[in-house]
């Protein structure tokens, strides 16, 4: 049976209420802000144009805040008799009855409406058509993210698919096609299975929870082989970055960098196979991957600039 939602544990005031309204959003928490632009940073810097302006930049990152916030909102109004059983999530705003369902269904529409916006009016006029059309298309998996966990043993690979299209909107954006070759496909692979493997790791931290309310999730699917599946997947990433940067043909300042990041991630997902680890070891190796994803970013960014 589902418990009671906790107490408001936020007064009742202006300050309380955005509190609440950021909680919701996870805007109160950049590192899931910062692992969904990353990917973006990847696709706008292997354009064969880059360095790519900065409003385009801005655009992309007002657009990434709103679809973020957007898939958040979706996410806790599908577990909100789930989220109080949980330990990490029951203090959420919608989990903990600080804010309702009705106000959080208009927050959804207002940053899909927002989401909209930036694609109508701050997209170059040649990649709006394109744009517009991969927004509409992220809809479904983001809307479905949410209920996945009830009905596939994997659900982080949707989440993954809601991801790549962080790669493939900017592109789009930057170019006003889809035409990147081996490029793309390299980076847009790159990103599905680094968000598959930091999600994984983020839902080691519910195991035990998810395993009693019965709620599915690629951690408890792979069990013993997650640790090694997460290495698999962040050496994958590392190495089809590193194909599309020379297909690019990216400066020379790039590899050092990358050599460092993608140790980094290998050497996160050994920490894995330790015994007994706490549960704050995973949101670690969570923040720890927007460190080491940044870090790749910055590598093109040094090696593209001119």
């Amino acid at each position: 049976m589902a418990s009671a939602p906790a107490p408001a544990t936020t007064g009742p005031g202006p300050g309380g209420l955005l509190r609440s309204w950021l909680g919701l959003l996870r805007w109160d928490k950049p590192s899931g802000r910062l692992i969904l632009l990353i990917p973006a940073g990847w696709s706008l810097w292997l354009q064969p144009g880059a360095p790519p302006p900065a409003p385009l930049v801005g655009w992309i990152v007002l657009g990434g805040l709103a679809v973020s916030g957007a898939g958040c909102v979706a996410n806790d109004l599908w577990d909100r008799r789930i989220d109080p059983q949980v330990e990490r999530t029951r203090q959420r705003p919608l989990a903990s009855g600080r804010i309702g369902v009705a106000g959080a269904l208009l927050l959804l529409v207002l940053c899909l409406m927002a989401a909209l916006a930036v694609v109508i009016w701050g997209l170059p006029p040649a990649s709006r058509a394109l744009s517009l059309a991969l927004a509409l298309a992220t809809l479904p998996p983001v809307l479905l993210y949410p209920s996945a966990k009830r009905w596939f043993a994997y659900p982080q690979a949707v989440l993954a698919l809601c991801w790549g299209f962080a790669v493939l909107i900017p592109w789009a954006a930057a170019s006003g096609s889809l035409a990147g070759g081996w490029a793309l496909a390299c980076t847009w692979l790159a990103c599905l299975l680094w968000t598959f493997g930091f999600d994984t790791v983020y839902a080691m931290s519910d195991r035990e929870d998810d395993r009693r309310l019965g709620v599915r999730s690629s951690a408890l699917s792979l069990g013993e082989r997650a640790p090694g599946a997460v290495a698999l997947c962040y050496g994958a990433t590392a190495l089809l970055l590193a194909l599309a940067a020379a297909i690019q043909g990216v400066g020379p300042l790039f590899w050092p960098l990358w050599l460092l990041a993608g140790g980094g991630m290998l050497r996160e997902a050994r920490r894995l196979r330790r015994p007994d680890l706490p549960r704050s070891a995973y949101g670690l190796h969570f923040r720890h991957q927007v460190w080491l994803g940044g870090l790749l970013l910055l590598a093109l960014v040094v090696s593209r600039i001119p």
